[in-house]
């Protein structure tokens, strides 16, 4: 998620952080904003138009900072991580580690956004009316803000996937049916409808005047489309992996190499010419360590031959690993957590083998095709 945006800090131990695409938003709004003002409040000068808008636009941001910082907090508050919180074009997102072990669970962290934006929305029209008449730029900015945070609001909880409505919706049937797939299911479709609905009446708005108003209309749609597929490719993918353990998916036959071989031998004698992207590295008998493609891309070419896989190989005792009886499912969501692609697979302290991400997909599109 910030690989294409700029890190400004951590709240609560959350990185934060702003796309490119925001800064795109941001002027637009202010400008929009203070075209606005200039409008309602002629008497102004456009020092303070400015100014105002300014204000507004970045008040804005962080109401939808704190929108998704109500997901945040009750989505610690059930130990589960987040590992971000990322302000882009369409508004914020946080990305959660993993999903919801329980209906109740999934149902507060949806709702916990809209209840602060309502929540928001109720502060800045008191701000707006205990100001009007004395600080008239404190009062429109407060009437905007005011009207936004409740139009957001209403907004998330549209119950189509992935908004926070169609999370709600997904807990509540996830809870009536006692079937996480099939609220998925349910949540997801839903959510296409509402996105198809958003882009045809984008696509008529944009025909019948309202040209960018119903551009940006449809690109909402467009987006909250793309989405539910997603959420619903994620599911075939999940129940691909239903009933397979980490046992049926690892290599056991993954390459062993002595820790002072040189990087560059890795390279040129086993990963280009077999294509393995991992190796173990033995000290005699023992298991020492893992060295995968991230370790040998970490050093510059000119120093492979001087390089030994015992100076990069992640060490034993810092590995992630599981049991062979592992569902393949927990594995992979253990993998994304840790945003690591290679998983050894240890028993009674003896390792047995590596799971790749890569296989774990070949898997995955094997199940998919013998089952269409």
């Amino acid at each position: 998620m910030f690989s294409q945006s700029i890190r400004f800090g951590k709240i609560l131990g959350i990185p934060v952080g702003v796309n490119y695409s925001w800064f795109i938003i941001f002027i637009l709004i202010t400008l929009s904003l203070t075209t606005q003002f200039r409008h309602l409040h002629p008497d102004w000068t456009y020092a303070e138009h400015l100014t105002v808008g300014i204000a507004t636009s970045l008040l804005f941001f962080l109401s939808v900072l704190l929108h998704e910082l109500g997901h945040s907090v009750m989505a610690l508050k059930y130990q589960i991580p987040v590992k971000s919180i990322t302000l882009f074009v369409f508004g914020g997102v946080a990305q959660i580690g993993k999903e919801p072990q329980k209906p109740l669970h999934e149902f507060m962290i949806a709702i916990a956004g809209p209840v602060v934006s309502f929540a928001l929305g109720i502060f800045f029209f008191a701000l707006m009316w205990t100001t009007r008449g004395a600080m008239e730029g404190v009062s429109a900015l407060g009437e905007w803000l005011g009207s936004i945070n409740i139009i957001l609001a209403l907004f998330n909880l549209i119950p189509g996937f992935p908004l926070d409505g169609g999370r709600v919706l997904r807990a509540i049937v996830w809870k009536v049916t006692n079937s996480y797939e099939r609220a998925t299911t349910i949540a997801a479709g839903s959510g296409q409808f509402f996105a198809y609905a958003f882009i045809v009446f984008g696509v008529w708005q944009a025909l019948t005047g309202n040209f960018f108003g119903g551009l940006w209309i449809g690109f909402i749609g467009w987006f909250l489309l793309s989405a539910a597929q997603s959420s619903t490719a994620q599911l075939h993918f999940r129940s691909a992996l239903k009933g397979v353990s980490a046992g049926d998916v690892m290599l056991q036959d993954c390459t062993r190499l002595a820790g002072n071989t040189s990087v560059a031998d890795l390279v040129e004698q086993h990963m280009l010419k077999t294509g393995i992207r991992c190796t173990m590295v033995m000290d005699g008998d023992r298991f020492g360590g893992l060295v995968t493609l991230h370790e040998v891309k970490q050093i510059p070419k000119e120093e492979w031959p001087m390089t030994s896989l015992q100076a990069i190989m992640v060490p034993e005792e810092r590995l992630s690993e599981v049991a062979p009886e592992t569902p393949i499912d927990v594995v992979l969501q253990k993998m994304n957590e840790e945003n690591i692609s290679q998983m050894p697979v240890v028993k009674d302290g003896k390792l047995l083998g590596v799971i790749g991400r890569d296989r774990l997909l070949a898997l995955v599109q094997t199940h998919l095709e013998l089952k269409a």
